[in-house]
């Protein structure tokens, strides 16, 4: 049986009251938050990152984008279902506001975003120069094992201009930076939530253009329960802000192809493109809209040629951005981003070719036509179930070399499983995903993205019924489609990602929406009998119920266990304790690996001290590390008092012969960190900390 979406009620004609308030709402947050790390990137280069300049900027860039998103078209949805739907964002964003994290240490990316945007809000400077006066550099930089540089924070410069390039690019920064200034930590811990809830509500309302009733809040319901999804609303992670301007433009895509309106599709490929911004993977996403633009360019539609264009502005940008402020980390990851950049190349070249033939008046062949639709159900088919066999047959490793294996082997080790720290796990991926959504779901969710693709495939070879008219036109829901799935299959190929859960569930977060809307797809076409036979209401009724149970119930299953969790909170207080320890004109020195690799941008940022770092010879040496506090202390300025700080135990400082001092002492909760099951809770953290003046 023929299945599809159905087609909107209301014809083009554009919708009004809180339906389309609401999508402009979400479509204005994500450009907002473009805009946002757009501006932080010149002004942070320059040091001009001030709350004078910045936060008068913000509002004015605010009132522009709300006055352009008021006059774009938008698609009606009734108003008790839009209101349904602010109603799930709102809990949603109250739930992950209420149980955030208090991840202050860069122990994880959340860590690292938060003392990135710190270090801009307090110094206006993304690259920050420091004061070689306050350390003694350069001689105090000139020691030998003696560096600035910490994990996810390269030092640049030489001795006598050293300076610090966080790793990431400026997005998340720039955007939880105004929260310092405007609430401190308090509110830079709830401002993921915020836009988590936006993005939960953006992909409702898309849901709801779509399948038009209450099938929009029953999608952002169904996707707000994900555990993965809240668990990086709850810190301040880089994916809130990419799930934000990635939805943001699948919205403005579906209601560009709607109304063929030019300026949604800029708005749109800006959102896309420019995600590059926040997380420059976000690459990914923006080369796989080139294929559906360039079907759309060949129907000789109006959107596709803005939404080319958008795309390039944004991707250039983000692009540029990252070279100018965080070439160290694209130099890091050129090994994933350079295979990326040809894939897009390709796909670029392909598609331009594709169009030049058909503007030239070549088509399909009649036996590649009828064979189309079948072809890309099928293909989709035997895509999705290779990947999910992949651990029957394959077993994915990486280089040995590389620094992930030595965690991965530590993991193996503790978890008591055969030490093979090169295997990244990726050919379990799929089941990644059953863990969060069950495998029933899993199910469902193929066969309807299956069907989805038959559709596709019908709607382009569909031939025109009147002679010199073109075909069926890709339908409005083509474009999301298409880059969901094909980012859905990339990610579940090569998760790049360390694998232990849930650390590695960061990766899903396209993957898992796609899923619960798939199933909701397939429950709105069992109620209104498109994908069954049954003629009894009740009887469609029932099993629409069921297909949306086989989602839900495994979902709030597995997010119970989660469902209050706050990871790392109390580590503020052991923050406040070791900058209270500290004496105006302390140099601190980080002399073991916990120390070293954890607080150096904390003693820096939020204590205001000069942190060095032995590095790790010195740290597996006590000679060479005696050797290198002497040469610290004796190059250390007159009046300064080189202070030594240690976080795995006192015995790194009285080996060295000194006294440790306890500064802060106790336990916080972190993530579980398993390799090959689900995590169901947090485990302890210990939070020691020790000081030893060695002048």
């Amino acid at each position: 049986m023929i299945v599809s979406l159905p087609a909107p009620a209301d014809g083009i004609e554009p919708g009004s009251g809180l339906g389309a308030w609401l999508q402009r709402l979400v479509i204005g947050a994500g450009l907002l938050v473009l805009a946002t790390a757009a501006l932080a990137a010149p002004l942070g280069y320059a040091g001009w990152w001030r709350p004078w300049l910045v936060l008068p900027l913000l509002v004015l860039v605010a009132g522009g984008v709300g006055w352009l998103v008021a006059r774009l078209p938008a698609a009606r949805v009734d108003t008790a279902p839009a209101a349904a739907l602010a109603l799930v964002g709102a809990a949603y964003t109250a739930w992950a506001a209420a149980t955030h994290s208090t991840q202050i240490l860069p122990r994880r990316d959340a860590g690292s975003n938060l003392q990135a945007a710190i270090s801009l809000a307090d110094t206006g400077y993304r690259i920050v120069p420091l004061s070689p006066a306050g350390m003694g550099a350069p001689a105090v930089l000139r020691v030998h094992d003696v560096t600035l540089g910490s994990p996810a924070f390269y030092q640049l410069g030489d001795a006598a201009h050293p300076s610090i390039q966080p790793q990431f690019v400026i997005g998340p920064a720039a955007i939880y930076s105004p929260g310092r200034w405007l609430g401190g930590l308090s509110t830079m811990f709830v401002q993921p939530a915020v836009l988590a809830g936006l993005s939960v509500l953006g992909l409702g309302l898309i849901v709801a253009v779509l399948l038009r009733g209450w099938w929009g809040p029953v999608a952002a319901a169904s996707v707000a329960l994900q555990f993965p999804l809240l668990h990086t609303a709850r810190a301040t992670y880089s994916e809130p802000l990419a799930e934000l301007t990635i939805v943001a433009g699948a919205l403005a895509w579906v209601l560009a192809a709607r109304f063929d309106h030019r300026r949604l599709a800029l708005l749109a490929g800006l959102l896309v493109g420019g995600t590059t911004l926040v997380r420059i993977d976000g690459l990914r996403e923006a080369i796989l809209l080139i294929p559906v633009a360039a079907l759309g360019l060949i129907q000789r539609r109006s959107w596709p040629a803005p939404l080319v264009r958008g795309t390039a502005i944004g991707a250039l940008g983000g692009g540029a951005a990252a070279q100018a402020l965080s070439y160290r980390y694209l130099g890091d990851i050129a090994g994933s981003l350079l295979p990326l950049i040809a894939l897009g190349a390709f796909m670029a070249l392909v598609s331009w070719a594709l169009v030049v033939l058909s503007r030239r008046g070549a088509g399909l062949p009649d036996s590649v036509r009828r064979l189309l639709p079948a072809a890309c159900g099928l293909g989709v088919l035997v895509i999705g179930l290779l990947l999910a066999l992949r651990p029957l047959f394959m077993t994915v490793r990486q280089n040995p070399n590389d620094p992930g294996a030595d965690v991965v082997a530590g993991l193996q080790l503790r978890q008591g499983l055969t030490i093979d720290g090169a295997r990244t796990y990726a050919e379990q991926s799929v089941a990644w995903l059953s863990w969060w959504v069950g495998p029933v779901a899993l199910v469902i969710a193929l066969l309807v993205a299956a069907a989805l693709a038959a559709q596709l495939g019908r709607a382009w070879t569909t031939r025109p019924q009147i002679p010199g008219r073109p075909p069926a036109l890709l339908p409005t829901w083509a474009g999301p489609y298409v880059v969901a799935l094909g980012s859905t299959l990339l990610t579940l190929w090569r998760p790049g990602i360390t694998p232990d859960h849930p650390w590695a569930e960061r990766r899903l977060l396209i993957a898992l929406p796609f899923v619960a809307v798939l199933v909701v797809v397939g429950a709105a076409w069992v109620w209104r009998g498109a994908a069954t036979s049954l003629r009894s209401q009740p009887a469609r009724a029932g099993l629409a119920l069921l297909t949306l149970a086989s989602l839900v119930i495994p979902t709030a299953l597995a997010t119970w266990p989660h469902r209050s969790e706050r990871v790392e909170a109390g580590s503020q207080a052991r923050v406040a304790a070791l900058c209270r320890a500290l004496q105006p004109g302390d140099i601190v020195l980080s002399v073991d690996d916990r120390a070293a690799n954890e607080w150096p941008p904390v003693v820096r940022g939020m204590c205001n001290k000069p942190a060095l770092v032995a590095k790790y010879y010195a740290r597996r040496h006590p000679e060479a590390l005696r050797i290198l506090v002497d040469g610290v202390v004796d190059a250390a300025p007159p009046g300064s008092r080189v202070v030594l700080l240690a976080g795995e135990s006192p015995q790194a400082l009285a080996r060295l012969g000194f006294t440790p001092q306890p500064v802060a002492s106790g336990e916080v909760l972190e993530d579980e960190r398993l390799l090959e099951r689900r995590p169901d809770g947090l485990v302890p953290l210990r939070i020691d900390l020790w000081l030893a003046p060695a002048s």
